[in-house]
């Protein structure tokens, strides 16, 4: 699969590479690295006291996001597989401590209420770099670039987002793939998330990169 950086022109319909915070990012890079662990598989934490506190966070923060209430948490581990892919109705923020990948689809790529796995895209961001993944793109858990190293990355969104999930009936749209507040998930049928009752929407190939590095 082919792994393009993040400041090649294909990436400009999925993000953009967000510039001007040097400072506010370096101090997250650091928290990121000296108060969160390092899974053997992938860990996530919607909200992270040891980054939201920060006051570089409150400041970048206000600023991502136009003064709505945010969040910033993390995912961290190893990680090759696609898995899934999830979207909110808001744009996330990802900075990390190391390179890198993220997998990632366009929302009016999906037809008939699936998404076939060979329209994703792989993208390897820079450590320290920070980027904007836009609220039509569809993205899940980092992939590492260094299994030795693993991957520490920063996953900022509009408060409450990937918490508990809405008692909400099914009606219509797309109620069927809400997974958590603000997340929608298409699973694919080998993810454990579609052995937990995550509807199994993505078809072909459960990409695996772990060639590719």
């Amino acid at each position: 699969m082919t792994i393009y950086p993040v400041t090649a022109p294909v990436f400009a319909p999925y993000g953009r590479i967000v510039t001007g915070y040097g400072s506010e990012c370096a101090a997250i890079t650091a928290a990121l690295a000296a108060h969160t662990p390092l899974p053997e598989a992938t860990g996530y934490v919607p909200e992270e006291p040891a980054l939201q506190t920060l006051p570089e966070a409150a400041a970048l923060g206000a600023s991502l996001f136009g003064g709505m209430p945010f969040q910033f948490g993390w995912c961290n581990g190893h990680n090759t597989r696609l898995n899934c892919l999830e979207y909110h109705r808001d744009s996330e923020f990802n900075l990390g401590t190391e390179d890198f990948i993220l997998l990632l689809a366009k929302q009016d790529e999906i037809e008939d209420g699936a998404l076939d796995t060979a329209r994703v895209k792989a993208f390897r961001v820079p450590a320290g770099t920070l980027v904007e993944v836009y609220a039509t793109t569809l993205h899940y858990a980092p992939c590492h670039t260094d299994a030795a190293k693993g991957f520490r990355v920063l996953v900022a969104l509009p408060k409450g987002t990937n918490t508990a999930k809405p008692e909400l009936p099914v009606r219509g749209g797309d109620d069927a793939w809400l997974w958590a507040c603000n997340k929608w998930l298409l699973a694919h049928p080998e993810s454990a998330e579609a052995g937990q009752g995550a509807k199994a929407a993505l078809t072909g190939k459960n990409i695996d990169i772990a060639g590719d590095l």
